[in-house]
């Protein structure tokens, strides 16, 4: 059996905080929990981005780097 592409849900919403969203969204109610989906999805990657800060060690020439390119 093919998995599809596209997983059919059922929910409850609370009607006042999807129609403000759907406004804030300009979309329809896929779109707009689509829309919610990717932006937990981006918040998760950022979040465990923030969590390397300082733990990363970029030993960068920057003058070197910039001048790389200008030969």
């Amino acid at each position: 059996m093919v998995e599809s592409a596209i997983k059919r849900v059922t929910v409850n919403l609370p009607r006042q905080l999807l129609q403000k969203a759907e406004a804030v969204a300009d979309k329809g109610t896929t779109g707009t929990i689509i829309e919610a989906l990717e932006l937990l999805a981006r918040r998760r990657a950022y979040v465990q981005g923030m969590r390397l800060k300082g733990k990363l060690n970029l030993d960068i020439d920057l003058d070197v780097s910039r001048e790389r390119g200008r030969r």
